[in-house]
């Protein structure tokens, strides 16, 4: 397995992960904004495992993936310095459903995702504030996005990302601190440090997730994490 992550995430956190896979870090100069250059969810959207990488993604990290055997197709909209050209790939795709600030969502991941249900939301940074679980279950710190799934009778659980960490940034969001392979569900921190922890270690529970924390401290707020098999 292949786990893409933001290079400037914790240390110790990306030695952990590298006992369940092998550690491909992300990083980027001069194409967006310092806090976000390094963010997965930035330029990547896997969609029903095929990976969608935004054309101007670096050389060499497009190598990477070529000797890593890592099949990708090129989308169509370049990553740029401001909104909305910083979101056009933070999507999030599951069985059922394309869940994005519609009007903004790159046409690779629109066609990709045709045979799905699309659900618009205003926050268009949806994958750094939306983790989806397995059964139709997510956790969301944004509450439009935690009204509109409500409307379609999902399962969301709300949390408030207060203390989450994203330098540059009062603070970083929930779903950019995770995410999930299988039965596992990986966190960028400790949940002992999040206010919220019990009705999340509650859901996950529920659901069968095995939780892995990756360092000792807050949550932070990476950009997500892209597992590749």
């Amino acid at each position: 397995m292949k786990i893409i992550t933001n290079s400037n995430i914790p240390n110790s956190a990306i030695n952990k992960l590298n006992k369940y896979g092998e550690v491909l870090p992300f990083e980027t100069t001069g194409i967006t904004y310092s806090a976000i250059s390094g963010h997965p969810d930035v330029f990547f959207c896997l969609t029903d495992n095929q990976l969608i990488v935004a054309p101007n993604t670096p050389k060499y990290f497009k190598e990477k993936l070529h000797s890593n055997n890592i099949l990708y197709v090129e989308g169509q909209a370049n990553v740029g310095t401001h909104y909305p050209e910083t979101a056009a790939y933070n999507a999030v795709i599951t069985p059922k459903f394309l869940i994005h600030n519609l009007k903004i969502t790159d046409n690779s991941i629109r066609e990709s995702c045709i045979d799905k249900t699309a659900i618009h939301v205003n926050q268009a940074y949806t994958r750094c504030n939306l983790l989806p679980l397995k059964n139709n279950n997510f956790i969301t710190s944004d509450k439009g996005i935690y009204s509109a799934l409500t409307a379609y009778n999902l399962n969301i659980l709300y949390v408030n990302p207060k203390s989450i960490l994203l330098p540059g940034f009062k603070n970083g969001f929930f779903g950019g601190a995770c995410g999930t392979y299988e039965n596992q569900f990986f966190v960028i921190g400790s949940l002992a440090s999040f206010t919220e922890s019990e009705k999340v270690r509650i859901l996950l529970h529920d659901l069968g997730y095995q939780i892995v924390e990756l360092y000792d401290g807050q949550l932070y707020d990476g950009g997500s994490l892209v597992f590749l098999d």
